[in-house]
């Protein structure tokens, strides 16, 4: 158990932000008073750390820069508490992957120096569950990469956790790239792109494995960066996402945000979201060659992740599932005794889902158990 409590963090995450991103992403925003001192307190520290980024940064051109990367990478997609965390650690198990880990996700710019340091003190300080859910917390551990990137630019769908009463702004604009301008764009691009060398290099990983629910909405870019990446797209019953999207969104936002918004917002803001998003990646799934995507239902994962791991391997040629087998099969074992929140539907539940989501009910064949 870490020292600080998560709801009661007297920070956010953005004091791993570098200088630019931090005032690029706060500037002419409004804070809320209540979160002023968080705010202040953030941004000092983030501008003593923001003096050792030039030591990333020329390591980084001396070894990684000009290096081109071996494999495109393996992305899986879906909405927010669609069980991508649970596969995204199993097939993290694959030594051949490499990840962004949860210390990059907060710090990466004290990557290829000063690492040992600032983990050992993260490690020290931060909880050992996810207060959400119980899953597993730990420095080292696969963590989705969009909350590195929100400390590497201004132009990413996170912005929202600081700023959520911008959420449905950020998401047209940098969830979805609608309203994206071309160098902001060009600038998605290659911070990205720095971040997998990185991830690759921390953890000698070969190929990218990415879970992050916010490429869900960039397919299109993400295929051209990467046309020979791998896609697998988790689908799960919309009533239990809506319940544990909303319980997600509500607590972490809690030691993030710096202005307040209300239950009801935040409500219409995931409904409102899940619908676009998921129209989107309808829309744009037929820019991945046929061989290179598999859409799996959630629940037939739960119920058999070494199979349906193996089954996902072969369908998408990936390479190395004999040799990742006995470490995929000891961490499946490990989590059969693993308690997850239970979800009972009342009636406003129900019938939100019902009359926003009901496409996804009915192209998944989902219905109330």
């Amino acid at each position: 158990m870490g020292l600080l409590e998560f709801n009661k963090l007297p920070i956010n995450t953005l004091v791993g932000a570098d200088w630019k991103t931090f005032n690029e992403i706060t500037r002419g925003r409004e804070m809320d008073e209540g979160y002023k001192r968080k705010y202040y307190l953030t941004k000092a520290i983030c501008r003593i750390l923001s003096v050792l980024k030039p030591l990333q940064d020329s390591r980084y051109r001396k070894l990684l820069a000009d290096k081109p990367l071996e494999n495109d990478p393996v992305f899986i997609l879906g909405h927010w508490r669609s069980g991508t965390t649970f596969v995204h650690n199993v097939f993290s198990c694959d030594e051949h992957f490499g990840y962004n880990t949860t210390y990059q996700t907060v710090f990466p710019h004290l990557m290829m120096w000063g690492q040992p340091f600032f983990k050992k003190n993260m490690s020290w300080l931060m909880p050992d569950k996810r207060p959400i859910d119980n899953m597993e917390l730990a420095v080292d551990l696969p963590q989705e990469e969009e909350f590195a990137l929100a400390n590497m630019m201004a132009y990413t769908y996170y912005n929202f956790w600081f700023l959520p009463r911008s959420q449905r702004e950020y998401a047209d604009k940098y969830l979805l790239f609608d309203d994206i301008s071309e160098q902001e764009l060009k600038t998605f691009e290659e911070v990205f792109i720095k971040l997998i060398k990185i991830s690759l290099w921390n953890t000698k990983g070969a190929q990218f494995l990415s879970k992050n629910p916010p490429h869900t909405g960039r397919v299109k870019e993400l295929v051209k960066m990467f046309p020979n990446a791998k896609f697998i797209y988790l689908m799960r019953n919309p009533y239990t996402v809506f319940e544990s999207t909303r319980s997600f969104f509500t607590n972490t936002i809690q030691p993030l945000k710096l202005q307040d918004i209300s239950i009801a917002e935040m409500e219409e803001n995931i409904l409102s979201i899940y619908a676009k998003l998921y129209h989107k990646y309808e829309a744009d799934k037929a820019c991945i060659p046929q061989e290179n995507l598999i859409e799996v239902k959630f629940e037939d994962f739960e119920a058999d992740a070494l199979g349906m791991t193996e089954h996902i391997y072969k369908t998408l040629d990936i390479p190395g599932y004999p040799d990742a087998k006995p470490a995929i099969e000891k961490h499946v074992g490990r989590k059969k005794g693993y308690k997850k929140n239970k979800y009972k539907y009342d009636d406003r539940t129900v019938k939100l889902v019902e009359e926003n989501w009901k496409f996804a009910l009915d192209d998944w064949g989902y219905r109330l158990d």
